[in-house]
Parts: structure tokens; sequence; C-alpha cells
């Protein structure tokens, strides 16, 4: 999509399809701009990115790694979804794949080959915090061999991304949370818990730049 289709007012790009990607949520205006560029027959959505061969999609909110969707409308704080058909009102899923027919759906967690499954009540994860989390997760990737922003974790448990630390140093709750979601929303949850909002886009940066911005965030009076 050729860059002067997009409107930006307020901090808020909108496309020629009406949807938008806010600078606040994606970081910075190219981030925002790239997302907004990676959607594929999309309206009206906002802070979506790389859904691919959808129809009909609109109103969803916060998605990203869609593909094949269809007839969906209404979604928010989906992630890795893949096969979804004839959904609505879906809310905080992570990695569904194959689901058909759902509806009215929450918080649902690794979900596969659902279909015509009636939503069930389930108890809310427990969010853990860490106490000075900047300081904690700095020191912690500064030893020998700990951190690596290409993984979540590594097969031994010693090397961690930033979101991967966040999830261990929240010690056994951390990693129920991310079982139960999903590396990244488990991360920033516990960021959120500890009191600080991170931008996802964090976990996605190089070795080099996460470093430089957590050691900004331990030093901070």
């Amino acid at each position: 999509m050729n860059i002067t289709e997009l409107e930006f007012i307020d901090g808020v790009i909108t496309d020629a399809n009406n949807n938008t990607a806010s600078v606040a949520y994606w970081g910075s205006e190219g981030a925002a701009r790239r997302a907004l560029a990676s959607l594929t027959h999309c309206s009206h959505c906002s802070d979506c990115s790389h859904c691919s061969d959808c129809s009909r999609c609109s109103g969803c909110s916060d998605c990203s790694r869609c593909s094949r969707c269809s007839g969906c409308s209404h979604c928010s704080d989906c992630s890795d979804c893949s096969h979804c058909s004839d959904c609505s009102r879906c809310s905080g899923c992570s990695d569904c794949s194959r689901c058909s027919r759902c509806s009215g759906c929450s918080r649902c967690s690794d979900c596969s080959r659902c279909s015509d499954v009636a939503p069930q009540p389930i108890e809310a994860p427990e969010i853990p915090s860490i106490p000075n989390i900047h300081k904690a997760i700095y020191e912690a990737v500064l030893m020998p061999g700990a951190f690596d922003m290409g993984t979540w974790h590594n097969s031994c448990g010693t090397t961690h991304c930033r979101a991967g630390w966040a999830v261990h140093l929240a010690g056994e709750a951390g990693y129920a949370l991310e079982r139960r979601t999903s590396s990244e929303f488990a991360a920033m949850q516990i960021y959120k818990a500890s009191g600080y909002l991170i931008s996802p886009l964090r976990f996605y940066e190089s070795n080099e730049v996460a470093l430089a911005d957590m050691k900004r965030l331990a030093e901070l009076p």
C-alpha cells in the first residue's frame, strides 16, 4: 500500500479500508505503517498485523500472525490463530488452530481442532509480579551466556530473551501463565503486574537494543 493512502491523525494511522494502527501501540510510526501494510482484505480492524487470505474480517483488534480466517468479527487480543471460520466475539485467544463456528469465546488458549464446542467457564490464570523488575531482569541477563533475544528459553533453561527472563523470574506462576497463553502475552502481563507497561515490540529487538533499554530502565531512580 502506498504511504500516501494513509491518514495520520493524533498518533493513529488509518488506511483506505479504515484499518487503524496506533503509534503508541506499535512503538513508532514506521512500525505502525508496516503493520497496516501487512493486512489483506481486512477493514475496520485496529492494531492488527500479518493477517492473510482473510475475508469479511472487520472490527478486529490487537491480532497478529492470523491466516486463512473467514467470517470473523469483533475479535480482539488474538495471536497465532489459523484456519478459523465463522468466529465472533472472540477475545484473548492464543495459539488456536482449526477452530470452526465458535461464538462468544474469551480467554481461549492452546486450542486445536475445536468445532461447535460451547464456551465453558475457565479459571483466570494467576498474574505474578517481580519486585524491582527492571533491575532483576537486567542483572539476570548480564550473567555469562544467559541472554539471547533469538529464543524465549533455550533447551537447558539457562538462556532466555527479555520476555523469557520475565517468565523465568516469576517462577512457576510465570511458567504456568506462559503455558496457558504464550511467552509474549505472559511477559507483557508480568511486566504490567510489576508496574510497567511494555510494548510487545520490545521482545523482538536485537540483543544490543534490548540491553540498552533494560540498562536504561534499571538505572532509573
